[in-house]
């Protein structure tokens, strides 16, 4: 054997050794001048963001609650402009609790959706402790917070589901309509949810779009048995909406707050997160036949304001 057949050999076993190498190993090797740039960046985990300037100086000894509103409103304290935000601000007035509004959006929520709360920290690793509380889950937090320990109790009456629904469903359906399909009230819409979000027109109509299509649906969700399944009928809906407000001021009667309770609890906040922004001649409205409606019912708006001038 010649050494040329033996240095022939040699390289063909080194090639038979060597693992076989795919298309994918060909095509999509980084090229030697990027890695050896990658080799002499290594991977760094960066610390966590800091809060925004403008909470940074009130986060660590505040409850911190986020919601819709503006910088100037939040400064204030002023109430939220979306009632599912304004019901939990309310209730923990009622109970007590300080906190500090923050202005937010649901893209910067843990769960998507607004509102939620960051608890006051304490020591010095209080920020890695803090787990934001999500508006689902505030009633229960807030009876933990309470210095005397006594827990809200819940109005023990039997009729006070079948109240909460007119809340819930008749009134929450009548607000989506007029807030988010009636064009009249877009301008509105577009000043509260959709300018603050983005300033791209393309952006602005894809969350317009966002807003009307979750409006219809949920609208469509709760019809009533008169209403057919695909259709937004708004005498319906308006309909519902003046005998919902009927049945409350009725219930209401005299008495300061509801089913007789001593101090405003969680129905009254939640109603309250509607009547107030109803009876906003401030807020904007174009069109507001749910305002007109409410200002009929004495009661109800003589609750709103009581809560109002207490508490805000």
């Amino acid at each position: 054997m010649t050494d040329d057949d033996a240095q022939h050999d040699g390289a063909k076993q080194r090639d038979d050794s060597s693992p076989a190498k795919s298309i994918f190993d060909v095509f999509f090797r980084i090229p030697p001048p990027l890695k050896r740039i990658f080799d002499q960046t290594p991977l760094i985990t960066y610390p966590e963001n800091e809060p925004p300037l403008r909470t940074a100086n009130i986060e660590r000894n505040n409850n911190l609650l986020y919601i819709f509103t503006t910088d100037t409103e939040a400064r204030n304290g002023r109430p939220s402009f979306n009632p599912g935000c304004l019901k939990w601000q309310t209730y923990l007035k009622f109970e007590g609790i300080p906190f500090c509004t923050v202005p937010s959006t649901n893209h910067a929520s843990p769960s998507g959706a607004l509102p939620f709360l960051l608890p006051a920290g304490r020591g010095q690793d209080a920020r890695s402790a803090r787990d934001p509380i999500a508006g689902g889950k505030l009633k229960r937090w807030t009876a933990t917070q309470k210095e005397n320990k006594e827990k809200s109790r819940e109005p023990e009456d039997v009729r006070y589901e079948a109240y909460a629904s007119l809340v819930d469903h008749r009134l929450r359906r009548a607000w989506l309509y007029q807030l988010y399909l009636n064009p009249a009230n877009h301008a509105l819409v577009h000043r509260l949810y959709i300018a603050p979000c983005s300033s791209n027109p393309f952006v602005q109509l894809t969350i317009a779009h966002q807003l009307r299509s979750s409006a219809t649906t949920e609208i469509l969700k709760s019809n009533t048995t008169s209403a057919a399944s695909n259709i937004v009928d708004e005498d319906e809906i308006l309909g519902g909406a003046r005998e919902a407000m009927e049945a409350l001021a009725e219930l209401l009667g005299d008495n300061p707050w509801f089913f007789g309770q001593e101090k405003p609890g969680i129905f009254d906040a939640g109603l309250f997160a509607y009547t107030e922004l109803l009876l906003d001649d401030g807020l904007g409205w174009a069109e507001n036949r749910l305002g007109v409606m409410l200002r009929q019912s004495g009661g109800l708006v003589r609750h709103s304001d009581k809560i109002r001038e207490v508490h805000f």
